[in-house]
């Protein structure tokens, strides 16, 4: 599955939790529902059925694939707005091409992620390449939402093209598992993801039969889905499997374990470990719209009839 790896995960550099570390409980284990978005790509929604509280800042993310497309079935989505957060586009396996109405994008491969601030809002379009229309093929990433605090909902728009080869790549103790850091800080180790919001993002592999304790920072919550495989999390060994997102209570350290099975295309547990700094506003959000309150959701949408988030450009026929 990820495009960023290495041979021998004990020539990186290794985190440890300190034995003195409180072991984060686990709260609940939900299994995220299926559906399709844009214009008919299969996701899975991650956060679906899970309180508020326990994701903030994170608003909604969606697995998209995994799924191996024929000739002629790659699918994106139609330009749409966005205001008042951020998308985080991680892929894993595949090409997704970026455009705005402010002139940003680019193409994303196999471990690239692109951050895009929508901030004061912009026109947004993904799709993937007449390549990968024609030829079909593997398509498998995620989109996360990430909200931005009030202060910064109105800031211009900004772009971050992060290459695979660019994240922090880390193990534990043993080995036992590839820590890929895309933003944030662990453990002092920095992310090349710069984030208005505090939050840490990591894409673990964990080896069959590996369990891995991280130190989690106290202030952030915690989450952790499960992109493919199975194992268990938290001291108890809750079970988890493909789809299926683990809310994490407080505490200053958090415990993975892949089973020492795993399906024959899925070698290792593979999961995304999210943290942030909850941001504890008031949240207005419909659609493509994040803010703080009804009149300026009000005004999103107003301002968007109005286009002034930006025009289509001429080059796409409309």
């Amino acid at each position: 599955m990820p495009a960023v790896t290495v041979e021998n995960p004990l020539t990186l550099p290794r985190v440890v939790a300190d034995a003195d570390a409180v072991q984060r409980p686990v709260l609940a284990v939900s299994t995220a529902p299926s559906g399709y978005e844009g214009e008919g790509f299969p996701v899975r929604r991650a956060f679906a059925g899970i309180n508020y509280k326990h994701l903030d800042p994170f608003i909604m993310m969606d697995q998209m694939g995994e799924v191996e497309y024929a000739a002629g079935e790659p699918k994106g989505t139609p330009w749409h707005p966005h205001r008042g957060f951020e998308t985080v586009t991680y892929i894993i396996d595949g090409t997704f091409i970026h455009q705005d109405s402010n002139g940003g994008g680019g193409t994303i491969t196999n471990g690239d992620t692109q951050w895009m601030t929508a901030g004061s809002g912009l026109l947004h379009i993904e799709t993937p390449p007449e390549s990968l229309v024609m030829s079909g093929g593997l398509f498998h990433g995620l989109q996360l939402w990430v909200n931005l605090p009030a202060k910064d909902k109105m800031k211009d728009p900004r772009y971050q093209d992060i290459r695979g080869g660019q994240v922090k790549l880390l193990t534990t103790g043993d080995g036992g598992a590839l820590l890929r850091v895309i933003a944030g800080d662990f453990d002092g180790h920095e992310g090349p993801g710069i984030t208005h919001t505090p939050i840490t993002m990591i894409h673990a592999s964990v080896r069959p039969g590996a369990e891995v304790t991280l130190p989690w920072r106290e202030e952030y919550n915690g989450l952790a889905y499960v992109l493919a495989g199975r194992g268990t999390v938290g001291t108890d060994h809750r079970p988890v499997h493909t789809g299926q997102t683990a809310v994490f209570g407080s505490g200053s350290a958090l415990t993975l374990r892949a089973d020492e099975s795993q399906d024959a295309h899925t070698p290792d547990l593979e999961v995304v470990l999210l943290g942030g700094k909850p941001l504890r506003e008031p949240m207005a959000h419909y659609g493509p719209f994040v803010m703080n309150t009804r009149a300026e959701l009000q005004q999103a949408f107003e301002d968007f009839q109005a286009g002034r988030l930006g025009t289509v450009p001429a080059v796409h026929g409309m």
